[in-house]
């Protein structure tokens, strides 16, 4: 699919970024545009890649005519850039609205403008029955994308769906790990709260087979394991050899839900099966040959899918954690 063509890659060099770009490299592109804010995010990950493929343009997706000259001749978008600390947005909604929004439909007007073959849309579990502003901002860019192929029949949009990712900036683990070396003492908001989780590697992976087979206008759900938040600690705590650690109760944070879902009871009525990594949302709206093309694949259970439903083991949390880097 990526074989001699043009990726922009909105947000590129944040950890999913760099990430997404490594792996499709390995794709044969022509070139990959990294469009994001940050110069010296982009200056060191030139340094790091040292690819002539790689193309860097400085910009802000809330800049529509920035946009508009950067899919010139791009075949894929990746759109992955976007306000997600759900207390940034809690505290600063304006801006978490005029990032995630009007720069998801930016996106999505200057691509088809363009003649971009495919639009991939990086979404959240906080997307699904959302409580917090950052998760209501991802509900409408999902809701903008899969109208997007009523508008624009001649691109393709497609959204992705996934919960939290080890190693990504501000994940939970590099927290756990700084407080642990600098207090001996972690910090907890609620003792039950569960997450879904996955390592970079694997959630990129999944985004680049929903974004080769994902025909427009559906919602790739990616399957992950759950686990515990105080269960993940303790296998960190283990692992680092450390004892007399304190766990300090922090309270629950504004828009911050105990549970997660990846998708509700209501969209479960619309879900499918896809395979043994992915469930797919298919939408109200009827797009030509979507509902025909999925009518093989066989309908989930009617409930949502949630966070604290099946939960990891230790032994699975300390696998996991052992696979994206963290334990030797």
């Amino acid at each position: 699919m990526f074989k001699n063509s043009t990726v922009l890659v909105t947000g590129g060099t944040g950890s999913w970024g760099r990430e997404l770009v490594s792996q499709l490299m390995t794709h044969d592109p022509r070139e990959i545009v990294v469009f994001s804010r940050g110069e010296l995010h982009q200056v060191q990950m030139k340094r790091a890649f040292d690819d002539p493929r790689l193309r860097f343009r400085i910009g802000d997706i809330r800049d529509r005519q920035a946009l508009a000259e950067a899919c010139r001749g791009v075949d894929y978008v990746f759109h992955l850039a976007a306000l997600k600390h759900v207390p940034v947005c809690e505290d600063q909604p304006y801006e978490a609205l005029k990032t995630n929004v009007t720069g998801t439909q930016n996106v999505i007007e200057a691509a088809a403008e363009a003649g971009v073959r495919k639009v991939v849309y990086i979404s959240s579990d906080k997307a699904a029955h959302p409580a917090n502003f950052y998760g209501m901002t991802k509900a409408i860019g999902e809701k903008l994308m899969v109208h997007a192929n009523l508008m624009y029949p001649d691109t393709r949009f497609v959204c992705v769906r996934g919960g939290n990712v080890l190693g990504t900036n501000g994940s939970v683990i590099h927290v756990f790990h700084q407080e642990l070396v600098e207090k001996r003492q972690i910090g907890i908001t609620h003792v039950d709260m569960t997450r879904f989780f996955l390592t970079l590697k694997q959630a990129v992976g999944l985004l680049l087979r929903a974004a080769e087979e994902g025909r427009g206008g559906e919602t790739f759900v990616m399957k992950m394991p759950a686990c515990r938040i105080m269960d993940l600690a303790a296998e960190l705590i283990g692992a680092m050899g450390l004892s007399d650690v304190g766990i300090v109760e922090l309270g629950v944070r504004p828009g911050e839900k105990i549970h997660e879902i990846l998708y509700s009871e209501y969209e479960s009525q619309n879900t499918v099966a896809y395979s043994e990594e992915y469930m797919v949302i298919l939408p109200v709206l009827n797009i030509a040959g979507l509902q025909d093309y999925y009518a093989r694949y066989p309908r989930v259970p009617t409930g949502s899918y949630c966070s604290g439903d099946s939960l990891m083991s230790g032994r699975e949390i300390r696998a996991m954690l052992e696979r994206a880097g963290f334990l030797p």
